[in-house]
């Protein structure tokens, strides 16, 4: 994946530089055809296109010429001391290890530099759903008619989001999940969930050794997936006739149908996984385990976050006309129903520019982990720093692996944000 990326990262590079250089070439030549048409014989230099198409060339030698005096001098460095400027490293042992994974010591470089981003899109794919969710509450909580409900909410903001994230994660993890008891001594509420200063343990599928497992795994997707589009397919039968959508229940009922008629029809494959303590007291053995450092640096992060993306929800809410609530409750409608089908609606339009943002600091902020002992992205390069490998290439694979979450979470940000936009006609 490492070589993959580096791959994608140099034609990415080159495509844009001949993008640039086709788009001016492009340019001109459509100036110099405008100005035949038009049998302008005026100079070039009064011409204000000729003048933007100057300015973007001579931009564009500036920047090369940059890059090729910093290069030079870099590949100087480098030749003085001797660096190898090779990616051979990869290949080599690593001798890193990941708490709850297979990898050991003896994988190479690259293996354990992929684990730990695999760590890093565990945070965020778990982390940014849980910070736009509460933000979003806290957000309308501070329009609460309750006082003390809205003044809580005010609290919650003014201290979270003026203290740095890394004292957030830090304090969560200390004063909070090493406040858990011993492994010897954990909680086991109801036998099946189990909870200590180590990890947490959660209720999970398992394979039964009867019938075709990973087939119900692609079928339960694909009732995920057909789900989905029975809503899609209501919402239209309700923008075309009017009649009520319910498509969530629709939704849910296509799910329920389909991963019950798989599990049966295919023997009944997977059943519920409990997590136990064994003898000892220090090994969980089954469900989901969760490393307590994975739990505070997601929570502090969910934390932090949630209280910018309330304050992004606050502003777009009262960016909403104010007849549009007066609207609201002249068709007797609740609290709930205001917020949920006039508020809300109108408001994501003008508050998701800003998520994305928010969503791309989440993404960043996860690399605080160190001082938690989380092995995620940067947590391994420092790793790996410490053993003398290369820092150049080391630095450019962390930049390129975080550009890559940022450019990809900005596209799934843009997408989003042009559906919910409103067709002008």
């Amino acid at each position: 994946m490492i070589t993959f990326l580096l791959w994608a990262l140099a034609v990415f590079l080159v495509g844009s530089l001949v993008y640039v250089i086709g788009r001016l070439v492009l340019d001109t030549v459509k100036l110099f055809r405008t100005r035949a048409a038009r049998d302008d014989s005026s100079v070039l230099w009064r011409d204000v296109g000729a003048i933007g198409i100057a300015a973007q060339v001579v931009t564009l030698i500036l920047l090369v010429l940059l890059f090729t005096f910093l290069w030079g001098n870099f590949r100087a460095r480098t030749d003085l001391i001797g660096l190898d400027l090779s990616f051979d490293f990869l290949r080599q042992p690593g001798n890193i290890t990941i708490a709850d994974n297979g990898l050991t010591s003896g994988d190479t470089v690259a293996e354990a530099i992929t684990q730990a981003f695999f760590n890093t899109l565990r945070v965020i794919a778990v982390g940014i759903p849980l910070a736009m969710i509460l933000g979003t509450l806290i957000g309308i909580s501070r329009f609460s008619e309750n006082w003390i409900l809205r003044k809580l909410a005010t609290s919650y903001v003014e201290f979270f989001r003026n203290i740095p994230p890394l004292v957030v994660i830090v304090f969560l993890w200390a004063a909070v999940f090493l406040q858990f008891p011993r492994s010897q001594e954990s909680w086991e509420p109801f036998g099946w969930f189990v909870f200590n200063n180590a990890r947490f343990a959660f209720p999970s599928l398992k394979r039964t050794g009867e019938g075709n497992f990973q087939l119900f795994v692609w079928l339960v997707l694909i009732a995920f997936i057909a789900a989905i589009l029975v809503g899609i397919w209501r919402t239209q039968v309700f923008n075309k006739t009017g009649a009520p959508h319910k498509r969530s229940l629709w939704g849910l009922g296509t799910f329920v149908v389909i991963v019950a008629v798989a599990f049966f029809a295919l023997g009944q494959p997977s059943t519920i996984s409990i997590p136990s303590i064994d003898d000892r007291g220090r090994v969980i053995t089954d469900g989901i385990r969760m490393q307590m450092p994975y739990a505070a640096l997601t929570f502090a992060l969910v934390i932090y976050t949630s209280t910018h993306i309330s304050e992004i929800v606050r502003g777009s809410i009262l960016a909403v006309h104010k007849g549009q609530e007066e609207a609201g409750n002249a068709l007797a409608l609740s609290t709930v129903q205001r917020y949920r089908f006039v508020i809300l609606p109108q408001a994501f339009r003008v508050a998701f520019p800003p998520l994305i943002s928010q969503m791309l600091n989440f993404a960043k902020n996860s690399s605080l982990a160190l001082p938690i002992g989380f092995t995620e992205t940067t947590s391994s390069i420092q790793n790996l720093f410490g053993q003398s490998q290369p820092a150049p290439q080391l630095l450019l694979i962390l930049a390129l692996l975080y550009l890559t979450i940022s450019l990809v979470l900005s596209a799934v940000g843009n997408v989003v944000n042009r559906r919910l936009q409103l067709v002008g006609r």
